[in-house]
């Protein structure tokens, strides 16, 4: 299944109505977050604090102290911070406490709980006595949000981005404001923002570029990421450009879906495929409609077939990053330079 349409089904799982239920008290089991600013400094000044987005304003009293993660990457915004989750919802990969390789340094031995991808358990989240809720990347509607701030402060998403489209910067800001922790949150977008600033500088052949990245279906069809998903804001990090007619295709949302007759929607200068299925690229690859496009003959496609460079890609947070900076540019260089580029 492809990360857009796995993507999809969560959320429309999370757009089924769910019962009200009143906050319950938990036991102190579990990890529980630190208490002090990422420093070792006091935060307590910093609060109370108040996060606007699309669902109006959340205000945070006090310092949080037990923080359950319902979206789908915000654990890694939450550890990247010096915080660990007492909950973390799971998104894909079967990682050990829905944390990927990138992350475990920063998790420690702390054993969080992990809530189901398939819908947010609010009995669950209850459970765990949170006094702060993020789920800025977790789809939820009105009404589960509603639900949500009955247990706890609770973070969504900010109405200007697609679903699941919001930049990583911003996403980290907005917790990091809700921890008290904005000073480290500065100085993680800081160092991420000058990496890819020397990466432009580096490769001035990146610069304008017209790139795709796009998931193999089974059918023989890809799943093509516009501009306002985390993917493709990845690529406008490095200077290159998704086309207007995928975004024009993805409307408001933050992928589009091409039939197999319709991949020459795909002949960019890199077409960058996410997939771990051989039997869909053989499919993919005998498609004379993809084997006829400019970036096919030109050596121009890179298969990434690592599942932790997929899966860096894809969370786009402040820790996986530095991984996607240190193993997918190489194989970008290298494919606008005509070298077909596998992972």
């Amino acid at each position: 299944m492809s990360l857009a349409r796995r993507s999809s089904l969560l959320a429309l799982a999370a757009l089924v109505a769910l019962p009200m239920l009143a906050a319950a008290c938990g036991s102190d089991d579990g990890a529980a977050t630190t208490t002090t600013g990422a420093d070792g400094g006091d935060t307590s000044a910093a609060f109370p604090v108040v996060i606007q987005h699309q669902f109006g304003t959340t205000e945070v009293p006090e310092e949080p102290q037990r923080v359950v993660s319902v979206g789908f990457t915000e654990q890694d915004d939450l550890l990247a911070l010096g915080v660990t989750p007492v909950g973390i919802r799971d998104w894909y990969g079967e990682q050990p406490f829905a944390v990927w390789p990138w992350a475990t340094d920063e998790l420690g031995d702390a054993e969080p709980e992990v809530l189901s991808a398939a819908e947010i358990d609010l009995e669950q989240v209850a459970a765990l006595a949170p006094d702060l809720i993020v789920g800025i990347s977790s789809g939820m509607d009105d009404q589960e949000y509603a639900q949500l701030s009955a247990i706890a402060p609770t973070l969504a998403q900010r109405d200007e981005f697609v679903e699941y489209g919001t930049p990583w910067q911003d996403q980290l800001s907005s917790i990091a404001t809700a921890l008290g922790r904005t000073e480290e949150a500065q100085r993680i977008t800081s160092e991420i923002d000058e990496r890819f600033a020397q990466q432009r500088a580096q490769h001035p052949e990146l610069e304008g570029a017209s790139a795709v990245v796009a998931y193999l279906n089974t059918d023989g069809g890809a799943s093509a990421y516009s501009s306002a998903d985390v993917r493709g804001r990845l690529l406008a990090a490095y200077g290159m450009e998704v086309p207007g007619e995928i975004d024009e295709l993805a409307d408001d949302t933050f992928y589009t879906e091409i039939s197999p007759e319709r991949l020459d929607l795909l002949d960019v200068d890199v077409l960058i495929w996410a997939t771990d299925d051989e039997a869909a690229r053989a499919t993919v690859e005998a498609n004379p409609v993809y084997k006829g496009l400019d970036v096919t003959r030109g050596g121009r496609s890179i298969f990434i077939e690592d599942d932790v460079l997929v899966g860096a890609a894809s969370f786009s947070s402040p820790l996986s990053l530095p991984l996607v900076l240190d193993d997918l540019t190489p194989l970008v260089t290298d494919a606008l330079e005509g070298t077909d580029a596998d992972s």
